[in-house]
């Protein structure tokens, strides 16, 4: 925590990846619409019974921590919803969407200490 605030607060959104089926071609990765998890701080949740192939978790996973965070308006990051197959031949597509914040403590979610801050006069 930070000796100067005392505060070490910060908020991310948790987020629902769901699977998007475009179109009338085939889809290779399972995924059937509606599949979905959710991803609530660090830990990822699947309804009970239902499956998420790995190929698509892999296309997907490099955004997830970027997305949980607050971006400009303008950014990218923030517009950009869908995520493609990684197979190029599956028409199904990946949403991403934000959910609500949650709040976190930094020194509940990390061993390194916040450094001081200078005190302003």
């Amino acid at each position: 925590m930070s000796a100067a605030s005392g505060d070490d607060r910060f908020e991310l959104f948790d987020l629902r990846v769901e699977a998007v089926i475009t179109g009338d071609g085939p889809v290779y990765c399972g995924a059937r619409p509606g599949d979905h998890f959710e991803l609530r701080g660090e830990m990822l949740h699947l309804p009970p019974g239902q499956g998420f192939s790995i190929y698509s978790l892999a296309a997907v996973l490099p955004l997830l921590a970027a997305k949980q965070r607050p971006t400009h308006p303008n950014d990218w990051m923030t517009t950009d919803t869908l995520i493609a197959c990684p197979d190029p031949n599956c028409t199904s597509k990946l949403r991403i969407l934000r959910l609500g914040k949650r709040p976190f403590s930094h020194a509940l979610t990390t061993a390194v200490p916040l450094p001081a801050r200078e005190r302003r006069n």
